[in-house]
């Protein structure tokens, strides 16, 4: 075999190779799990989405807020992404590898190893907030809080509404009360900030089941707990 040849197989093998390799990136990827150093820090829901035409987005939950593109770089197996409406990453590329349909990033970050493990999924995950969406009505009740009158017992009529613009509404025998709130992007917990002088924001833990949830106040040194159950109509 003369050196033609085999200096045109050597390059078809490192073109297949390098094929291989973006097509195993291309996809809609979850992220499992985030670790720097001994410390876990995986964030809620998120998720990467990575094109053939080597664009890519992302986002957490139902929410995309990054795109851009990327590139693999064959010869080192490492991924390089940039966010077109993002900032410069001064970390550079991620050292990668592929078991089944996970997927391991590994770079060094301000001193620290980060590892990034994500697995393959076809359709994008719910973050808590995604969750929270929707109309609740209020079922039990234990302790005192600001937002539900109890002195009567539990009205038919209480109900929370988590609005898909980050704002809510409840309303009891107190009134009716709006603000906007936000859920933790790492834990179930949700803040309420209610508009007006007279109420301060406070924060709740969050414990979902299927078409319930149960939030327990955890700014206070007493038990403070709201369950409530999905509705689809508001209650008369």
């Amino acid at each position: 075999m003369n050196k033609s040849k085999i200096l045109c197989l050597i390059f078809l093998f490192a073109l297949l190779v390098s094929c291989q390799e973006k097509s195993s990136t291309v996809g809609l990827w979850e992220v499992k799990l985030v670790t720097v150093s001994d410390q876990q820090m995986t964030p809620n829901a998120r998720w990467m989405r990575f094109n053939p035409d080597s664009t890519q987005e992302s986002g957490n939950g139902w929410f995309r807020h990054s795109y851009g593109t990327w590139s693999m770089n064959s010869n080192t197996n490492e991924l390089s992404v940039v966010n077109t409406n993002g900032l410069h990453d001064p970390f550079g590329p991620f050292k990668v590898s592929f078991e089944g349909n996970t997927m391991t990033w590994n770079r060094i970050e301000e001193g620290e190893n980060v590892t990034v493990t994500l697995e393959k999924t076809d359709r994008l995950p719910e973050t808590f907030g995604d969750k929270l969406l929707g109309l609740w009505q209020l079922k039990d009740a234990s302790g005192n809080g600001k937002y539900f009158d109890l002195t009567d017992g539990i009205n038919s009529t209480d109900y929370v509404f988590f609005r898909w613009d980050r704002q809510f509404v409840i309303h009891s025998a107190k009134g009716r009360i709006q603000g906007v709130y936000n859920v933790h992007g790492h834990k179930p917990e949700v803040e309420l900030i209610p508009y007006g002088e007279n109420l301060e924001r406070d924060f709740w833990q969050i414990a979902f089941d299927e078409n319930a949830i149960t939030l327990k106040l955890l700014n206070t040194d007493s038990l403070v707990t709201r369950e409530f159950v999905r509705i689809y109509d508001f209650p008369q």
